[in-house]
């Protein structure tokens, strides 16, 4: 099972809560939990991008670092963990994104990746009119083709000529290449979203219960193999564990207790602008009581895997056999401390039963 961490480099993380740990995310804060997972033999971390926060009570993501500057800064303190940056197809031309993560390579010495990002988000692009037609929803994935198809050519060849109602490149050169396929992820929820993923992408992240995971995840490697091509799929998820599950049942409850709803209300009315049916819009509707197991709003959507070292354990092996993941994207209310337990606790466990199993 491949296994990372999505840092937590917007303002308080991934949990819209007034009694999660409230920070404003620093490079220290990041380095000291790639590290700490890079140390316990975590594959990959994956940090995030966001232009305009949510605000609320807890300022929820009004601060956040640059993805890819930091995954430079990560790279040149690291040694042998995989580096993703987000790529925003709306903020960064194709032409600077594909020479900003050509440098991110070569300073990780080939470990580094791209989540693709397609924007969902209507008023943290409008601010700075980048948002570019009322029909951008329905034409995102088509503009997040050519996007991947002139990184990839620069990549390849260092020169591209691309003409079409998004992008003019003239001769467009970026060298030197990068002298490897850099893998892409992308989160695909919706049918659309999933039959690009499955085209375009190495990885497909996403997010909800194992039954819901198991409808996504079929599906990519359905079209994936008739496309000739294998994607995978990350669920992403929240890890509470604790020596008890009674202790981990009482982090959580206490989180839900103290939602902080200005900040849940503020990411309701901007995912109600996606118009993609199926998608990510839709589950965070339905994360405004669902349970935290199949991704409450509390945990910005993302399900809750919790309970004891060991039951957390179970139930991690447990979706990918019953789902067909490749792997999980983990998120934690305490970054270090939870990365640390995470790699003492739980992560042999997983390891000792994939070994039997494959024995």
């Amino acid at each position: 099972m491949k296994l990372g961490v999505f840092l937590p480099n917007g303002q308080n993380g991934y949990i819209l809560s007034k009694s999660s740990p409230q920070f404003v995310p620093t490079f220290e804060h990041m380095l000291a939990i790639t590290q700490e997972a890079e140390a316990v033999g975590l594959d990959f971390i994956l940090s995030m991008i966001k232009f305009r926060g949510f605000h609320g009570a807890t300022g929820f993501w009004d601060s956040c670092l640059d993805s890819i500057n930091l995954s430079a800064g990560l790279a040149a303190a690291t040694k042998t963990i995989d580096l993703y940056s987000t790529v925003p197809v709306l903020g960064i031309h194709p032409a600077v994104a594909a020479r900003m993560i050509a440098t991110v390579n070569d300073i990780s010495k080939g470990r580094s990746g791209v989540n693709i990002v397609t924007g969902w988000n209507k008023p943290e692009y409008a601010q700075m009119g980048l948002w570019p037609s009322a029909d951008y929803h329905d034409r995102r994935y088509e503009l997040t083709a050519e996007y991947i198809s002139i990184m990839r050519a620069l990549w390849r060849d260092g020169r591209v000529t691309h003409k079409s109602d998004f992008y003019q490149l003239d001769d467009c050169e970026c060298f030197p290449t990068t002298g490897r396929d850099i893998p892409i992820v992308c989160a695909g929820q919706s049918p659309k979203g999933v039959k690009f993923t499955a085209q375009y992408a190495e990885y497909n992240f996403v997010f909800g219960g194992p039954d819901k995971l198991r409808r996504i995840a079929q599906p990519v490697l359905e079209e994936s193999a008739r496309l000739g091509r294998k994607v995978g799929t990350l669920a992403l998820v929240t890890i509470i564990a604790a020596p008890t599950d009674a202790e981990a049942e009482a982090i959580w409850r206490d989180l839900v207790a103290n939602v902080d709803q200005e900040a849940v209300m503020n990411v309701m009315r901007s995912a109600s602008m996606d118009t993609n049916p199926d998608g990510t819009s839709k589950h965070f509707l339905e994360g405004l009581n669902a349970p935290v197991e199949e991704g409450n709003m509390t945990f910005m959507g993302f399900p809750v895997i919790w309970g004891s070292y060991e039951s957390v354990a179970r139930q991690m092996l447990y979706q990918q056999r019953h789902s067909g993941i490749s792997g999980m994207l983990l998120t934690f209310v305490d970054f270090v401390a939870g990365v640390r337990a995470f790699g003492e606790h739980i992560l042999p466990l997983i390891r000792a039963e994939e070994t039997r199993a494959a024995a």
